[in-house]
């Protein structure tokens, strides 16, 4: 990071931590795309009950016991309204702010259309939400949960997700030739 960064990569890898080990404590590890299946679940256990049941994927989701109905929707709300937050207060900071709110590196590959950029901001969250299902967890479990309790799965994953973002940011920028 530059010297005009808003809170330092250690301050907030302390942070990072500290709220993981309070979570695991309190609740258990952090992770949120699991909310996702767990509240598929629960609905389909009321609707469709021998339907849930019989799905090997479903059935072990979206008990009535199942802790993840409220507190799970909870992190993702808190995700949202964090984020919301971080931007009213700190987004006039960014480097990217001052030029419109695209990185200029967008804008030389895919031009200036808002409509475009967020579609592929939602796109790419879809295709991670389901790409996380696939390995049984998202970005906050795996890597942050996961690898700080050492799981192999995890740091596969890990190693996984980086490797593809690298590819896929090398392919989405590469040199074009007109």
């Amino acid at each position: 990071m530059n010297d005009k960064s808003i809170i330092s990569w250690k301050a907030a890898g302390i942070s990072l931590g500290l709220l993981l080990i309070l979570a695991t404590a309190l609740v258990k590890p952090l992770g949120v795309s699991t909310q996702f299946v767990v509240s598929d679940a629960a609905i389909l256990h009321q609707v469709a009950p021998e339907f849930a049941e019989d799905n090997t994927y479903l059935s072990k989701y979206g008990e009535k016991t199942d802790w993840g109905i409220g507190y799970g929707w909870m992190l993702v709300l808190g995700m949202l309204v964090g984020g919301a937050i971080t931007n009213m207060l700190f987004g006039k900071k960014r480097p990217e702010a001052d030029k419109g709110s695209m990185p200029p590196m967008w804008k030389q590959n895919f031009g200036e259309s808002r409509l475009k950029r967020n579609a592929a901001a939602f796109g790419g969250g879809v295709l991670l939400l389901f790409g996380a299902r696939l390995a049984g967890g998202c970005t906050s479990g795996h890597m942050i949960s996961g690898i700080s309790q050492l799981a192999l799965s995890s740091f596969i994953f890990g190693i996984a997700t980086f490797g593809a973002a690298i590819l896929m940011a090398k392919f989405l920028y590469r040199k074009r030739r007109v």
